[in-house]
C-alpha cells in the first residue's frame, strides 16, 4: 500500500445538501422552508409563540424581585483557609483579610466583603477580618487559637459615610 492509494471508505463521508439550487436537486425553491410567510424569511422567529394559545411565560405568575441594595458576599471555607496556610501563600502572623486572601489567590475578588464559612478543619492560629461569618467558623477559629472580627460592609460610593 501506498501513501497515494489511501482513500476513506465509500460512503463513509457524505457530501451537504445545497439547497436552493434548482428543482431537480431536490431542495430548490423553497429551499426545505415550506411555502411563503414570516417563517421562510431569514433570521425570523417567533419567540414564546404558542399558536394563539396563551404563552407559558404568560400563564405562570410574576413572583419575587432584585433587591438592587444587596450585598454579595464572596465565600471563604475554613478548608481553603488552611490549604492556603499549608502552601505557604497566607501567613499565619500576618492579619487575614480580604486583601490577603485576593493576593494569596484564594478569591477571585472580594465582591462587597468576605464571608468566612464553617467548612473543614482549621488548625493554623489566623488573625482574620471578615465582613461576616458563621457560629461555626467563628468557634473554629478561637478553637485554633485565632481570632475573627467582623467588619461593617463596604458603605456604596454615593452614600455619606
Amino acid at each position: 500500500m501506498k501513501l497515494s492509494e489511501i482513500a476513506d471508505n465509500v460512503g463513509s463521508r457524505k457530501k451537504r445538501m445545497r439547497i436552493g439550487r434548482g428543482i431537480g436537486s431536490g431542495k430548490g425553491k423553497t429551499g426545505g422552508r415550506g411555502g411563503k410567510g414570516q417563517t421562510a424569511r431569514s433570521g425570523v422567529r417567533i419567540k414564546g409563540f404558542e399558536g394563539g394559545q396563551m404563552p407559558l411565560h404568560r400563564r405562570l405568575p410574576k413572583r419575587g424581585f432584585n433587591n438592587i441594595f444587596a450585598l454579595e458576599f464572596a465565600e471563604v471555607n475554613l478548608d481553603r483557609l488552611q490549604e492556603a496556610v499549608d502552601s505557604k501563600a497566607i501567613d499565619a502572623g500576618k492579619v487575614v483579610d480580604a486583601a490577603a486572601l485576593v493576593e494569596a489567590g484564594v478569591l477571585r475578588r472580594a465582591k462587597d466583603g468576605v464571608r468566612l464559612l464553617g467548612r473543614g478543619e482549621l488548625t493554623a492560629k489566623l488573625n482574620i477580618e471578615v465582613h461576616g461569618a458563621t457560629k461555626s467558623a467563628i468557634a473554629a477559629v478561637e478553637k485554633a487559637g485565632g481570632s475573627v472580627k467582623i467588619l461593617a460592609p463596604k458603605a456604596e460610593e454615593g452614600e455619606a459615610a
